[in-house]
């Protein structure tokens, strides 16, 4: 067992100055938010800089892996593209296994040398969707349906071929990370899954998967015995209370509770506020958030759900919970700690 983890996104602090990425960090700190979700992106010198302040200020870390790094794939490969409707993005398949382990083996090296624990590593994000996973199709013009299953997946041989190098490249992490003095014994999550549905999908003409069905294809592949967790993201819109526990309840449906399977780590989530005036008025917000926290802690209590990460501190304004100066009070009912239960 391990306890429940409730906390914030701030991902690619690699881009801000070293007194920025100072700045966000100690406001994350002396909010009361006790875990971080930080990416590992480049540059890495940067990310490797904002580890070392997070930790220092007592945070504990969840580590997301950016695999779109262009150092884990062969210098000819080229992203698919995303004809200017979405970036450019590398192909799973293109991922090359001694590359990625050359290179995290060497972050994590000299993170361990620093003395820095991490607590959960999460390679990689939103690989069921065409937005971050090049071997799915995005479609020149939008339009048709995309598939509803692997089976009408455009590049199914390619797609396939990625989800193998997915999967080695989790069990590279899971080695690399118990090479280490420090995080050995961190907590391993399958990338977070986008719950972009179909109907948004054939909107924006991009190829993905359900996260239920996308988590089937991992474990057929052998990737339980590898991990402590799935990954999910929850982005259900504006929905009353009881729309948005059929929406959470449906989403992770295929979370267990350990012995039985794995349990889900909801790695982002969110509720948008588009008014961006200060002082900032985020009552509607923070009920919303309420009600999410209550379908939350549900699951944390059936043992099904271990971690809640909200998105997004501060650079997403519509879902920016750092407004006006402060943490907003949705952001606050966001991050509150768990109620303590027995385990």
């Amino acid at each position: 067992m391990f306890p429940d983890r409730i906390g914030i996104n701030r991902l690619n602090l690699a881009w801000l100055s070293r007194p920025d990425q100072k700045r966000v960090l100690k406001e994350i700190a002396a909010s009361g938010i006790t875990h971080v979700r930080l990416s590992l992106s480049r540059p890495v010198e940067k990310s490797i800089e904002a580890l070392e302040m997070a930790d220092r200020l007592g945070l504990k870390i969840l580590l997301e892996i950016q695999l779109g790094n262009k150092d884990y794939y062969p210098p000819d490969v080229r992203p698919r593209t995303g004809f200017g409707r979405i970036w450019d993005v590398r192909r799973l398949s293109d991922l090359d296994p001694d590359l990625y382990r050359t290179h995290l083996r060497s972050v994590l090296r000299r993170i361990d040398g620093m003395g820095i624990r991490i607590d959960a590593v999460e390679p990689g994000n939103e690989i069921n969707y065409s937005a971050y996973n090049g071997d799915l199709v995005v479609y020149q013009r939008p339009g048709r349906q995309t598939p509803r299953s692997v089976s009408e997946v455009a590049n199914r041989t390619a797609f396939e071929r990625g989800l193998d190098a997915y999967v080695a490249a989790v069990r590279i992490t899971r080695e690399e990370l118990r090479s280490t003095v420090h995080s050995r014994g961190a907590f391993l999550i399958s990338a977070g899954l986008s719950d972009v549905g179909a109907d948004e999908a054939d909107y924006r003409g991009m190829e993905r998967l359900d996260p239920g069905a996308f988590v089937s294809l991992l474990r057929e592949r052998g990737i339980d015995p590898l991990i402590d967790g799935y990954g999910i993201h929850v982005y259900p819109g504006r929905k009353g209370d009881a729309a948005l526990t059929r929406y959470v309840t449906a989403l992770l449906d295929f979370c267990q509770p350990e012995g039985e399977g794995k349990p889900c780590w909801v790695t982002e989530w969110g509720i948008a506020n588009t008014t961006l005036s200060c002082p900032i008025d985020d009552r509607e917000r923070e009920g919303a958030i309420r009600a999410m926290r209550g379908v939350f802690g549900q699951g944390m209590a059936e043992r099904t759900l271990k971690a809640v990460f909200y998105y997004d501190w501060d650079t997403q304004p519509v879902y920016s919970v750092w407004r006006c100066g402060a943490l907003s009070p949705a952001g606050v009912a966001a991050t509150e700690p768990a109620p303590v239960r027995d385990r």
